[in-house]
C-alpha cells in the first residue's frame, strides 16, 4: 500500500473534521484572494472611470466629491455654476475641450447626465478609445436621450422609445425603501430614445445622456409655473441667463503629440483653483487619494483574512493532534510492517499537506464567485464596472503559502506520531 492510499484513507476515516477543517482554510484563502482580487481591480475601474480628462471643474465641497458626483453620480452636486462662469473657465487655457454637464435629474433611479454632443465626439470613457454605439445615433435636438449599456439592460429600453425624466436622484427607492419620496416626473416633456451606447465598463454605462438645453427647459418650466400658474408649456425661447446652469465641466489641455501629460497642467490647476467660487480637482489623483484613504480599511481587512488563514492552520494542528490518540494503534501496525519513523512522520505531515491544498482549491473556486458577486454588487450600486477575474498567480503564490502553513501545520501531530511506542500501542489495553 503507497502512502497516498493511506493518507486518503485515514482522512476518509475521519471524514467530517477533514470536511471541516477543508472549509476553515476555504474560508481564509477565498476571504484573502477576493480582498486582494477586489483591492487591485477597484483601483484599476475608479482610474478608467476618468477617462482621457484632465480637469474637473465644479461647484462641490471638494475635489474628492467632485469626482464621486461629477464622473460616477454617487449624489447631485449641490451647487450649480452659472453659463458665465463656464464661458470664463474655458477661456483660461487652450483646452482641447470644455465640456458642460449637468447632474440632477433621473430615470427609474438611474442618472440622467445633460451635457453637449462634444461629451461623444471628444471626451473618451477609457482614454484611448471613442465612444461606440451599439444602435441608433447620438442626440442631436432637444429632448433626444441617448442610453448607457447597463441602464438599457436595467431598464429595457429601446431606440424609438419615450420616455419622462424626474427631477432628483430617489437612491433610497433603490434600497426598496417603501417612505422614499417619490420625484416630480415631468410628463410635459416626453424624451425620445435615439441611441443605445456600446459598453464601456464605467461609470456611464448606467446613465442616460440628453442635451442641456432639454435639461434647462424643464427646470425653468418648474419655475414659471410657480410664478405664473397659467403657464402650459415652456421652449428655448423662455429661457434666462439664471435657467442655464451647469454641475461640471470636463476638460482638456491640448497637448504634444504621443503625450498625455500637458507641460502647462499645473500652472492651469493653479490658475483655476484660485477662483473661490470653483472646486477644480484632477480626477486621476482625486482617484488615488482616496485609496489611500481606504488603503488602511483594506490592509486591516487583509490582516484579517490572513489571521483567518492563520486559524485555518491551527484547525489543522488540532483536528491531526486530537486524532493522534485514537491513530496510535494505526501507527504501530505500520511501524510493525516495515515503516521507519521517518514514513510515519512523513504520512502525516503529508495528510495535513493535502488538507491545506484541497482547501485552498475550494477557497479559489468560492474567491471567484465572491469575486463576480461583489462585482455585480460594485456595478449596480457604484457604476464602476470591477474585473472580477482571479489573478492566476496570486492564486498559485496564495496556495504555496497555504499549503506551507498547512506543513507547519502538521509538525506537531507528525512528532507525536514519530515518538509511538510500538509495544505499548499494541498492548490489549492500549485504546
Amino acid at each position: 500500500m503507497n502512502d497516498a492510499v493511506i493518507v486518503l484513507r485515514s482522512m476518509r476515516a475521519r471524514l467530517f473534521s477533514t470536511t471541516t477543517t477543508i472549509c476553515m482554510v476555504a474560508i481564509g484563502v477565498a476571504l484573502m484572494l477576493v480582498l486582494i482580487t477586489l483591492q487591485a481591480a477597484g483601483r484599476q475601474a475608479f482610474q478608467r472611470g476618468t477617462g482621457n480628462m484632465h480637469l474637473l471643474v465644479s461647484g462641490d465641497a471638494s475635489p474628492v466629491v467632485a469626482v464621486l458626483n461629477g464622473i460616477f453620480y454617487a449624489n447631485a452636486p449641490r451647487r450649480a455654476l452659472t453659463w458665465a462662469q463656464y464661458e470664463d473657465v474655458k477661456g483660461r487655457a487652450p483646452f482641447e475641450y470644455a465640456i458642460p454637464t449637468q447632474f440632477g435629474d433621473s430615470y427609474q433611479g438611474l442618472p440622467v447626465l445633460a451635457t453637449t454632443r462634444e461629451f461623444f465626439e471628444k471626451f473618451q470613457p477609457n482614454p484611448g478609445e471613442a465612444w461606440e454605439l451599439a444602435q441608433g445615433e447620438y442626440f442631436d435636438a432637444p429632448f433626444e436621450v441617448v442610453v448607457g449599456a447597463a441602464a438599457a439592460v436595467a431598464t429595457g429600453l429601446g431606440v424609438g422609445d419615450e420616455i419622462f425624466i424626474a427631477h432628483g436622484a430617489p437612491q433610497s427607492r433603490l434600497l426598496g425603501d417603501p417612505g422614499a419620496i417619490v420625484p416630480h416626473v415631468h410628463e410635459e416633456f416626453p424624451y425620445r430614445v435615439v441611441g443605445i451606447l456600446a459598453a464601456t465598463g464605467g461609470s456611464h454605462d448606467r446613465a442616460l445622456m440628453t442635451d442641456l438645453t432639454s435639461s434647462w427647459i424643464i427646470h425653468a418650466h418648474d419655475r414659471r409655473v410657480r410664478e405664473d400658474r397659467t403657464v402650459t408649456t415652456t421652449t428655448e425661447a423662455d429661457l434666462t441667463d439664471e435657467d442655464r446652469l451647469i454641475t461640471g465641466v470636463y476638460l482638456r489641455l491640448v497637448t504634444r503629440e504621443g503625450s498625455d501629460t500637458p507641460a502647462n497642467l499645473p500652472q492651469v490647476f493653479d490658475a483655476l483653483r484660485r477662483d473661490a467660487g470653483l472646486t477644480v480637482a484632477q480626477p486621476r489623483q482625486e482617484i488615488d487619494r482616496l485609496f489611500v484613504i481606504v488603503g488602511g480599511m483594506n490592509r486591516l481587512f487583509v490582516a484579517i483574512a490572513a489571521c483567518v488563514l492563520v486559524s485555518s492552520a491551527v484547525g489543522i494542528l488540532l483536528a491531526l493532534y486530537n486524532s493522534m490518540e485514537q491513530r496510535r494503534q494505526q501507527v504501530a501496525i505500520l511501524r510493525v510492517l516495515g515503516a521507519s519513523r521517518g514514513r510515519v512522520f512523513g504520512l502525516v505531515t503529508a495528510e495535513s499537506v493535502v488538507i491545506g491544498f484541497m482547501g485552498s482549491l475550494v477557497g479559489i473556486a468560492v474567491a471567484a464567485l465572491g469575486a463576480g458577486f461583489a462585482a455585480d454588487w460594485l456595478r449596480v450600486q457604484v457604476g464602476v464596472s470591477v474585473g472580477a477575474v482571479v489573478d492566476p498567480r496570486t492564486s498559485v503564490g496564495l496556495i504555496m503559502v497555504t499549503v506551507a502553513l498547512a506543513g507547519l501545520a502538521g509538525v506537531i501531530p507528525a512528532a507525536r506520531a514519530y515518538a509511538t511506542p510500538v509495544a505499548k500501542s499494541l498492548a490489549p489495553s492500549a485504546g
